[in-house]
């Protein structure tokens, strides 16, 4: 009977020291206050796909249904209420012949946010409202040279 409450208290406290490693900093919302530096200005956040808040993330998922195009390798230059500016790599599915059976092709980009609203789900936070991605180079088939994109709210 001891060794099973001993095998059990060192198995709850493996999975707690687990739990806090796998939780890190980034990964925990900013709060209001925290985000802004000063009292009373806060740093507008970047909602993904899963209505969670961002600030200078390094990945960020644009086609939240199949996951066909995202951006990666963000490299943050400014980030502020007057918007936030990145570059990083676009990789899109081809869909070629199917989107299963296609293949991810990266393309560079530069990443602009704009539009500082009051984010809905939590009202004390702003959030961008746009995005729009500048191809410096080849871009997918059918994508204009500046593509401007809807955040979501």
């Amino acid at each position: 009977m001891r060794g099973t409450l001993v095998g059990t208290a060192v198995t709850l406290a493996a999975g707690a020291l687990l739990t806090a490693a796998m939780t890190t900093a980034s990964a925990s919302p900013p709060t209001p206050a925290a985000a802004g530096g000063r009292a009373g200005v806060t740093r507008p956040v970047l909602v993904d796909c899963f209505f969670h808040k961002n600030v200078r993330p390094a990945e960020f998922i644009l086609a939240c249904g199949d996951g066909n195009s995202r951006l990666a390798g963000l490299q943050w230059t400014q980030w502020g209420p007057n918007g936030a500016k990145a570059v990083g790599v676009n990789w899109v599915n081809d869909c070629k012949p199917y989107c299963a059976a296609g293949t991810f092709h990266s393309y560079p980009v530069v990443i602009r946010l704009t539009g500082r609203e009051q984010w809905k789900k939590h009202p004390s936070f702003q959030r961008y409202a746009q995005m729009s991605l500048t191809y410096t180079g080849a871009r997918p088939d059918g994508f204009n040279q500046v593509m401007t994109y809807p955040l979501w709210d």
